[in-house]
C-alpha cells in the first residue's frame, strides 16, 4: 500500500504506558520479551485501531474519524489523537504494553478537537492501562475507570469512497481546514467512469481524474456558481488549485494525500458517515 507522504513540525510528548488485565470472554495482554510476546499481544498487533469512544470521569466522547493507532510487528507506534498524529515504540513486557516517548505534530485544530485530543492523550498517559481484546475489539482502562473503546478497521477503498478533507498541506506544514468549511470539503472517485467528484466547501465540483502510477492526472474541473466569502472562497481557492495538472497521492489505510508540484495539497480521511 502506498505510504502517506506529510512531514510536519515535531512536539515530545510524555512517555505513555499501557499495561494488561484479563476480562471473562475476551484475551488480555500477556508477557512477552517483544511485540510477539504473546497471543494476545500478536492479536494486538498489525491491527488498524480506530478509536470509536473516549469515556472521562463518566462522561462520553465520540472520537474523530481520523482517531486511530496502530503498532507495528516491530513495535513501531503510529497513531492519530483526532487531528494530529503521534508516534512512539511499545514493548510488550512485565504483563503489559511499555510505550516510548512520543511525538506529535503540532498542528492548529478546532478547540473541539483539541479538547478530545487532551483528554486521549492524559488518559494514554495516565499510567497502568488494563487492555482487553475482544471480537475485533480492544478496549483500555485506567485505574480510574476511564476507558478508550477502539475497534478494527480495515483499510478503506481508493474508489468509491467519500474522502473527507482535513487540512490543507504547504510543503512541511499542515492545517485544519477552518470552523465553517470543515465537514463540507470531500472527494469520491470513480474507477469505472475515470471522474472524480465532490465537494470544496461551498460549491460542487467533477472532473476527469486519471489515477496511474502513484499520480493523478485531473481534467478541467466543472463546478457549481454560488457565492463563497472569507474563509469558505479561501478554502474552495486552495482545492481549486488541486485540478491544475497532475498530482501525487499516497493513501495509507483510511487517509490519503494529494500534493501538486508546487508543494500544496490535502489531507482526507475516509469519510464513514456517508
Amino acid at each position: 500500500m502506498n505510504k502517506q507522504r506529510v512531514t510536519l513540525t515535531l512536539l515530545t510528548l510524555l512517555p505513555l504506558a499501557v499495561a494488561c488485565g484479563s476480562e471473562s470472554g475476551s484475551d488480555s495482554v500477556g508477557t512477552g520479551a517483544g511485540p510477539g510476546g504473546s497471543k494476545a499481544a500478536a492479536a494486538v498487533t498489525g491491527v488498524h485501531w480506530n478509536v470509536d469512544r473516549l469515556t472521562v470521569d463518566g462522561k462520553a466522547q465520540q472520537a474523530p474519524d481520523s482517531a486511530y493507532l496502530k503498532i507495528d510487528e516491530s513495535g513501531e507506534v503510529k497513531g492519530n489523537y483526532g487531528c494530529n498524529g503521534f508516534g512512539s515504540k511499545a514493548t510488550f513486557k512485565d504483563g503489559g504494553i511499555a510505550f516510548a516517548a512520543a511525538e506529535s505534530t503540532e498542528m492548529g485544530c478546532t478547540d473541539i478537537s483539541m479538547e478530545f485530543e487532551q483528554s486521549l492523550s492524559r488518559t494514554l498517559a495516565s499510567g497502568r492501562l488494563d487492555a482487553a481484546v475482544d471480537d475485533g475489539r480492544l478496549t483500555l482502562t485506567n485505574d480510574e475507570g476511564d476507558t478508550v473503546e477502539l475497534s478494527e478497521e480495515k483499510p478503506a477503498e481508493f474508489y468509491g469512497t467519500t474522502w473527507k478533507v482535513t487540512s490543507l498541506t504547504e510543503g512541511d506544514t499542515a492545517r485544519s481546514l477552518p470552523a465553517d468549511a470543515r465537514d463540507k470539503a470531500w472527494l469520491t472517485f470513480d474507477e469505472k467512469a475515470g471522474t472524480v467528484a465532490g465537494s470544496l466547501g461551498c460549491n460542487r465540483v467533477t472532473a476527469k481524474a486519471t489515477v496511474r502510477d502513484g499520480n493523478i492526472t485531473f481534467g478541467a474541473p466543472a463546478t457549481t456558481r454560488k457565492m463563497c466569502s472569507g474563509s469558505l472562497k479561501e478554502t474552495e481557492d486552495a482545492l481549486l488549485g488541486l485540478f491544475k495538472g497532475t498530482v501525487d497521492y499516497r493513501q495509507d489505510h483510511r487517509g490519503i494525500t494529494l500534493t501538486s508540484e508546487d508543494g500544496k495539497g490535502i489531507a482526507a480521511v475516509a469519510d464513514t458517515r456517508r
